[in-house]
């Protein structure tokens, strides 16, 4: 009787160490990569800004304002999926290939054909969680009738609010962490190998837990240079959204050796 036999995993790729001072040259990558092509990063973050408006304006006339917080803060759980176009365009720089808006959109394709697509349905289900703990909190604590004229007096000044605001940010932290260890690495590895996703987000997490304090420190820029953005209303979004994302690619591609063949 014969007996069929399911496909060997892929073996994670080998890692170097990842210093804080490396996040400084990291960051200086991706600041050179949005001044030689700013075109190209206004125009990404642009399509994200005005998605963010749209969503944020939605909210408001179904009368959900109250997500409008944690939505704001959810989108930097998919913000590493909006970066794949610019690792496009860091790659074409890296190589010295002429940069054009159909080859950078063909190299995204051609990565949304892999397990990019399944890497993003991860990170969009985490957002969807987050949506569902934060409203699930704010009914809890401050009811179905919570949001009002005084909903700012309610949050800062009552005992439902102080928790409603402790509860939210310490559960949308534990989930950033933990969306940020399975891709802080694994979609720019995605876009630019093919690989399955789940090998991708085994690598990212033993590149944190093999670097914890540089990729904490990561994480708490990428955090701090995101919620600067919100205070703007995604306006700073124009400027954060592909430094980082540059950034990330060069942290890839300092964090994993090439492939052999690469090499």
């Amino acid at each position: 009787m014969a007996t069929t036999q399911s496909p060997p995993l892929q073996q994670t790729p080998a890692l170097r160490k990842i210093e804080i001072s490396d996040l400084i040259d990291i960051l200086g990558a991706g600041l050179r990569d949005f001044r030689a092509a700013p075109g190209y990063g206004l125009a990404l973050a642009g399509l994200y800004v005005v998605a963010g408006w749209l969503i944020i304006a939605l909210l408001y006339y179904f009368g959900l304002p109250y997500l409008a917080y944690p939505l704001a803060m959810g989108f930097a759980l998919i913000a590493p999926f909006a970066g794949v176009g610019f690792y496009a365009v860091s790659e074409h720089l890296e190589r010295g290939r002429p940069l054009r808006w159909a080859t950078v959109f063909a190299s995204v394709k051609k990565a949304a054909s892999r397990d990019v697509r399944w890497m993003a349905l991860v990170t969009g289900f985490a957002l969807v969680i987050w949506m569902d703990i934060a409203a699930f909190l704010f009914f809890g604590l401050m009811g179905f009738n919570g949001f009002g004229p005084d909903f700012v007096e309610k949050l800062l000044t009552t005992p439902e609010g102080l928790a409603f605001v402790f509860l939210g940010n310490a559960s949308g932290a534990l989930i950033a962490l933990a969306i940020f260890s399975i891709s802080v690495i694994s979609f720019p590895m995605l876009y630019d190998r093919d690989i399955d996703f789940v090998t991708a987000m085994v690598t990212s997490v033993r590149l944190v837990q093999e670097n914890p304090v540089s990729m904490v420190v990561w994480c708490a820029i990428i955090g701090i240079l995101t919620g600067l953005s919100l205070l703007s209303v995604f306006v700073g979004l124009l400027v954060v959204l592909p430094v980082i994302g540059h950034a990330s690619w060069h942290l890839y591609r300092r964090a994993v050796p090439p492939p052999m063949n690469e090499a």
